[in-house]
């Protein structure tokens, strides 16, 4: 009888102890389903907020979006954030999720720190390319200048670095006559940036030269773009 109460006993523990196990596991799946949904949770039809204003604010700096900057993710916003991704090859569903934010350069707080330390030497780098080539050029054109080399470094024909790109043998002067090494002004690191959260005034291209001096058949052979001050920007 007391060998009877004792395995009643044990097995009771044994019971409650998977219980506990298996309520633990709920908790820990509950806890990384919210975290998750908090990340995800992010701006779409419908939304309302300050993540708004500032996606709004972007688009309409950058020439997709010309309603009020009101913090309403409303028909106005979606088809500017859905133009936003066709035009950077992003999935055009209209919802400001995390790719789309990053693109625009609005990341939450647990990516922004470990975003801006790996990209600060290439921000830097695209400064000194968009000064040394574009100074004295409109702003538009000095971001689209930093737009073909991140549209170079997307592009397969090209090395996958931004680095790699710039001091690619002959693709710019300027860093064959020194001039890459000036120091960039106020201009060139807002043109840098914008260029880097998405802003493409080129539609694409991965060259762009000065029609008033450039004599190459080729590179005037390229299918031709947009024009931006003294440069022709093409693909």
């Amino acid at each position: 009888m007391k060998d009877e109460r004792t395995k009643k006993r044990r097995n009771s523990r044994r019971q409650l102890l998977i219980l506990l196990v298996i309520l633990f596991g709920i908790f820990c799946s509950y806890q990384i389903f919210f975290r998750n949904s908090q990340v995800d949770a992010l701006s779409k039809y419908g939304s309302r907020g300050e993540e708004v204003r500032q996606i709004q604010t972007k688009l309409k700096r950058w020439g997709y979006y010309n309603g009020n900057v009101d913090g309403i993710y409303g028909s106005q916003t979606l088809e500017a954030v859905k133009y936003f991704q066709r035009k950077n090859g992003l999935t055009v569903d209209g919802i400001a999720g995390t790719k789309t934010l990053q693109a625009m350069g609005i990341m939450n707080s647990s990516n922004s720190s470990s975003s801006s330390s790996l990209s600060s030497s290439d921000l830097n780098l695209l400064s000194r390319l968009i000064y040394a080539e574009a100074r004295g050029e409109p702003y538009t054109g000095q971001v689209a200048v930093g737009a073909v080399v991140l549209n170079r470094v997307k592009s397969s024909s090209f090395p996958n670095t931004i680095s790699g790109v710039i001091y690619q043998s002959g693709a710019f002067s300027v860093v064959n006559d020194g001039q890459i090494n000036l120091t960039p002004n106020e201009t060139a690191k807002k043109a840098a940036r914008d260029a880097m959260n998405g802003w493409d005034p080129s539609y694409g291209s991965i060259y762009y030269f000065n029609p008033n001096t450039a004599t190459s058949a080729w590179i005037w052979s390229r299918p031709h773009v947009v024009t931006i001050g003294n440069h022709r920007f093409c693909k």
